[in-house]
C-alpha cells in the first residue's frame, strides 16, 4: 500500500536530470557504483541540457547532485552552479549485476527486471523506495521557497518520479528517461504531478 505523501500548494518545480551518456550505458550496461566518465557525445547532451533548463527560467535552485564523475560533469556542462553533492542520489545498487546487459542477466533469470525482480548482492526495491523517498522529503520545505534540481542516474531517477507521482519504485519502469533527458515535477491544486517529461533538445534526440 502507497502511503499518501504531504500536500503541498508550493508552485516551484524539482527537476531531475540524468546524466549525459557513458560507455556502459551507450551499451546499455547496468553501471552503478563504476565511476565512469561520459562520452564526447554525453557531454553533448550534458551542455544541450542547458537549453533545456534555461527554458525553464528557474528560480534561484538548490543543486543536488549524485558524487558519480557522470553526474557532475553533467551539472557542469548544463550550467548548474553552487551544485551540492547528496550520497542519496547515487544510481541502483546493481550487485553481482554490475556490468551486465539486461540479455545477459535473463540467460539465468528469464523475464527479469531491476524494477521487479531481486538484484543479488545490491539493493532491493524497498531499499531504493526508502532511499528515493528520503530524497523527497529532503527537497520538500525546499520547494516552498526555490525550485530544486537533481542531478542523477537513469534507474534511480526514474523511482524518484515513480515515488513523486506516489507510484511503487516497479511503476518506475514506465517513465522512460533519455541520458541528458529532464523529467519537470509538480504541482496541480496542491497534488503532486509530472508536468512535463524526457526533455531533450532537438539536436540529442534519440541519442541514449
Amino acid at each position: 500500500m502507497i502511503e499518501p505523501m504531504s500536500g503541498s500548494t508550493s508552485e516551484f518545480r524539482l527537476v531531475v536530470l540524468r546524466h549525459g551518456e557513458t560507455e556502459w550505458s551507450k551499451a546499455h550496461k547496468h553501471t552503478g557504483r563504476t565511476d565512469i566518465a561520459l562520452t564526447a557525445a554525453g557531454e553533448r547532451q550534458a551542455a544541450a541540457a542547458r537549453e533545456v533548463l534555461a527554458g525553464l527560467a528557474l528560480t534561484e535552485p538548490l543543486v543536488l547532485c549524485s558524487p558519480r564523475q557522470r553526474a557532475s560533469r553533467t551539472a557542469e556542462l548544463a550550467g548548474l552552479t553552487d551544485v551540492r553533492t547528496d550520497d542519496d542520489l547515487v544510481e541502483w545498487d546493481y550487485g553481482d549485476y554490475e556490468g551486465l546487459t539486461t540479455p545477459q542477466i535473463r540467460e539465468s533469470a528469464p523475464g527479469w527486471t531491476i524494477f521487479t525482480d531481486p538484484v543479488p548482492g545490491g539493493e532491493s526495491a524497498a531499499q531504493v523506495r526508502a532511499r528515493a523517498d528520503r530524497v523527497l522529503a529532503k527537497v520538500e520545505p525546499e520547494l516552498q521557497v526555490r525550485d530544486v534540481v537533481l542531478v542523477g542516474h537513469g534507474h534511480f531517477s526514474r523511482c524518484l518520479i515513480a515515488r513523486w507521482a506516489e507510484f511503487e519504485v516497479r511503476e518506475a519502469r514506465r517513465f522512460y528517461l533519455s541520458t541528458a533527458g529532464i523529467s519537470v515535477l509538480g504541482h496541480e491544486h496542491g497534488t503532486r504531478t509530472i508536468l512535463a517529461h524526457n526533455l531533450v533538445p532537438a539536436t540529442t534526440e534519440g541519442v541514449r
